[in-house]
């Protein structure tokens, strides 16, 4: 059976602050198309790279995840970038959620492997919008800048098919493997997140400072 929306989907809550003016404004202006499903793709495109992507910069507070949060500093991470298309799409009047899972990253830099003692990536987020009687899955993560710099295949999507990671990056190595689905929610359940994160990640998250750039670390681990 399909999972309808109910009226929260298109409601505003703490963390996707969908009636913030500079999210209503942002909707306004980059949900373009004649259809709601062109509209949603105009905005997927708007978030996925008009905001860099930086895992290094993240800040658990209820402050530094809310979705209006991303267009005042212009990054985030796939969480944040998740909860932003989500706000947007909801002030655009579409129906959207955000859905989470742990992931496999089996690309990423030496910097954070070494701070995060793992490849599991747990609560990976992704925004779900009802789009022509279903739900459908976008992923904005990636900007086209960074797929291009560390030779990640670009995550497109057309509002019809989710739009998940890629197994494999251009040259055919591992990149992400989905290992467990935690489901939609119609907030970020940031509780339940910050407290998984303790146990899965004990040591310092890493603070982005000049000797912890991202841009800088992938610029040096792909010459």
């Amino acid at each position: 059976m399909i999972d309808k929306p109910s009226a929260a989907a298109l409601a505003p809550t703490t963390l996707i602050d969908s009636d913030h003016p500079d999210v209503i404004a942002f909707a306004h202006v980059n949900a373009r198309g004649a259809t709601e499903r062109e509209r949603a793709v105009s905005l997927y495109y708007a978030v996925r790279d008009g905001f860099r992507y930086d895992p290094y910069r993240i800040d658990l507070s209820p402050a530094g995840m809310r979705a209006s949060h991303v267009l005042l500093i212009r990054v985030g991470w796939c969480v944040t970038k998740a909860s932003l298309l989500t706000a947007a799409a909801r002030a655009a009047g579409i129906p959207a959620r955000v859905g989470y899972a742990d992931v496999r990253n089996h690309l990423s830099t030496e910097r954070m492997r070494q701070m995060m003692q793992t490849d599991l990536f747990i609560w990976h987020g992704y925004s779900e919008m009802w789009l022509d009687g279903t739900w459908v899955k976008a992923t904005p993560a990636f900007n086209i800048e960074l797929c291009e710099r560390f030779g990640l295949l670009p995550l497109d999507w057309d509002g019809r098919v989710d739009s998940l990671y890629h197994p494999c990056d251009r040259e055919g190595r591992r990149h992400m493997e989905y290992v467990n689905q935690r489901g939609s929610f119609y907030d970020v359940p940031l509780t339940r997140m910050v407290a998984d994160f303790s146990v899965t990640y004990p040591r310092p998250r890493i603070t982005e400072t000049s000797e912890a750039c991202f841009d800088a670390d992938v610029d040096r681990e792909t010459l």
